[in-house]
């Protein structure tokens, strides 16, 4: 008789091993991008991946200020937000956005595409964007990864 065990096995906080990755963005389309590092953090690549456990890795993102946004994006896109006060409402053009803080592109696109519960919440600390070729995580020893052949 065959004794296989056929049980469901969940991730939890003690099993999961969470690598560092590189990723260059350097002339990649923001969303498009920006749906991969979502995939690479929450952990929905990995063979053990739990829906309610942060199972995903550490992304650092360099070269977030060579990204490209396609068609008119530059000047149509907008980003809006209420202060909380009659008549707040503010807006900035992603053209604006990217001379002030070319990070940030991508730090909304990713949350965004993040559940928007706690664990969104949690899992969106696992993302680190710089804006040149340098970042402070060389401790770490990221792993270069090539973000084209990921699907």
């Amino acid at each position: 008789m065959d004794t296989r065990s056929y049980k469901t096995v969940s991730a939890n906080k003690d099993t999961v091993r969470k690598d560092w990755l590189l990723i260059d963005a350097e002339g990649q389309v923001l969303g498009r991008l920006a749906s991969k590092i979502a995939k690479l953090i929450r952990g929905k690549h990995k063979p053990y991946f739990t829906p309610h456990v942060d199972c995903g890795d550490h992304v650092v993102v360099i070269n977030a200020d060579k990204i490209k946004l396609t068609g008119n994006k530059w000047e149509a896109k907008e980003y809006v937000w209420h202060t909380g006060y009659p008549g707040g409402r503010k807006s900035i053009k992603a053209i604006d956005l990217w001379k002030k803080h070319p990070e940030r592109l991508l730090e909304k696109a990713v949350k965004n595409m993040l559940p928007k519960n706690r664990l969104g919440r949690q899992v969106y600390k696992n993302l680190h964007v710089y804006a040149g070729d340098r970042h402070k995580h060389e401790a770490q020893n990221p792993k270069k990864f090539d973000i084209n052949s990921f699907k």
